[in-house]
């Protein structure tokens, strides 16, 4: 049960994990590795105040397990409590060497805004593992040192790939499956598709799209804010719906050709299963019957199953939430990104694949209509009070104050965008491309479409 808890964790399926580890427990009774793993699955959940109780649990059977207190002390972190981090981190070390928590030590006085003390640690460190060169590279930005920063973000992503076991994106592959399905879900064939009919017995889904990195966190950090509204985070139930619908119709034509089954009287119920699925995963992540009007999806990449969505929620609410392509590139290339085919590990595939699902997408509204609210990220950074009322308005939603104090939510969003969304809104991000324009220079041919399509230069 722990080895099936720590792998449906790595897969993301959280509630799936928890039930493991909790089930390791309730067989072998408390264990400090069974309790940290359960805790680290809570953490990723942003259920931090459960979580504290299984670190402290773990501790207490296993006082001198490094371990234990390492992972214990980045609950502090993005709780915001560096004291508290800084002190467990310290008796980290105090069992193990400065060597053990020197990325985590530099993480956290990164955080508190003490730039070169954190450099100097990596620094000093020696051979860096692929996310201490990407935490180096963000500390020489900070700093000003842009083409080292761009160095180690390309030394730190080569480093991830490798250690991921050579992970490459197949632009073949992509391109060889986003064809199908444009060529599928053209205008005839989507209108021949069923709907299912909405229910108004559970909390509704609120889809946020966008590429990674584009402010769909902080768009759900502003939306959870909300009395509402309650953060689903990253969820996988749409991408699952592929899958369902291989089970569904078993034969020959392989997905999507085989929804073309779904056109028929006798099979027109596939879209009331993905709709029930859909809303069953939910469920189990606790996020069906919170008694709040909303819930949000922002799995990154959602956009490429949209047909699906709309066959299991005609009337979704749907926010695109678009940013320049170019600081999307850096800030991808800047952390380690997992989602979409392995493309975040080169900045030519990164690009490559944002245009590829542009295009996709753009092919979608134009035989599908989604009825999306399109969020550009520089225009809420200007008008945040504006930009959100529209925002709220499309959702049918009353403006709330709180919406705009977002950063006040003491919420932990396990994402990158973390430490960000606990700030107040700021320009900060804003160009940042213009630090690399030499390394991304060769890319803006392939990212022209989008950049004229939303009005960036």
């Amino acid at each position: 049960h722990n080895l099936f808890g720590l792998l449906l964790s790595e897969l993301n399926d959280l509630p799936s994990g928890e039930w493991h580890f909790r089930r390791a427990l309730e067989l072998a009774g408390p264990q400090a590795p069974f309790l940290i793993n359960l805790a680290l699955n809570l953490l990723k959940q942003g259920r931090t105040d459960l979580a504290d109780h299984y670190f402290a649990h773990a501790h207490e059977l296993a006082p001198s397990d490094m371990k234990t207190l390492a992972y214990w002390s980045t609950l502090y972190e993005v709780r915001g409590d560096l004291a508290r981090a800084q002190s467990l981190l310290d008796r980290a070390q105090a069992l193990s060497s400065a060597a053990e928590v020197n990325l985590l030590r530099s993480n956290y006085l990164a955080r508190a805004g003490r730039y070169a003390e954190a450099l100097a640690i990596l620094d000093a460190a020696g051979t860096l593992a692929g996310d201490g060169q990407l935490a180096r590279g963000r500390l020489h930005e900070r700093l000003g040192s842009y083409e080292q920063a761009w160095q180690d973000f390309v030394e730190g992503k080569r480093k991830l790939a490798q250690e991921g076991g050579g992970l490459e994106y197949k632009a073949d592959a992509v391109a060889g499956f986003f064809g199908q399905l444009a060529q599928f879900f053209a205008r005839e064939n989507i209108e021949l598709l069923p709907r299912a009919k909405p229910r108004s017995d559970v909390t509704q889904p609120i889809f946020i799209m966008g590429f990674p990195r584009s402010g769909t966190t902080l768009v759900e950090q502003i939306l959870c804010s909300h009395s509402a509204v309650l953060a689903g985070g990253e969820l996988p139930f749409l991408g699952e719906l592929r899958k369902l619908a291989k089970d569904l119709f078993p034969g020959p034509e392989p997905f999507p050709e085989n929804l073309a089954q779904s056109w028929t009287a006798d099979h027109r119920y596939a879209a009331t299963l993905f709709r029930d699925y859909y809303l069953a995963r939910a469920e189990q992540y606790g996020l069906a019957q919170s008694g709040k009007a909303f819930f949000t999806d922002k799995m990154p990449f959602n956009e490429v199953y949209l047909p699906l969505l709309k066959m299991a929620f005609p009337g979704a609410k749907i926010i695109r939430v678009v940013r320049h392509p170019l600081d999307v590139c850096v800030s991808m290339m800047s952390n380690n990104m997992t989602h979409g085919f392995n493309c975040g590990y080169r900045i030519e595939d990164i690009a490559h694949h944002l245009a590829a699902v542009f295009e996709l997408v753009e092919h979608y509204r134009r035989e599908l209509a989604p009825g999306d609210f399109v969020l550009r990220y520089e225009s809420l950074v200007e008008d945040q009070s504006g930009q959100t009322a529209s925002l709220l308005d499309y959702l049918g939603l009353p403006f709330e104050d709180a919406c705009l104090r977002f950063h006040e939510n003491p919420r932990y969003a396990p994402t990158p965008s973390y430490a960000q969304v606990t700030e107040k809104l700021n320009d900060r991000s804003i160009n940042r491309h213009l630090h690399y324009t030499q390394a991304l220079n060769p890319l803006v041919p392939r990212l022209a479409p989008i950049m004229t399509a939303y009005g960036y230069r």
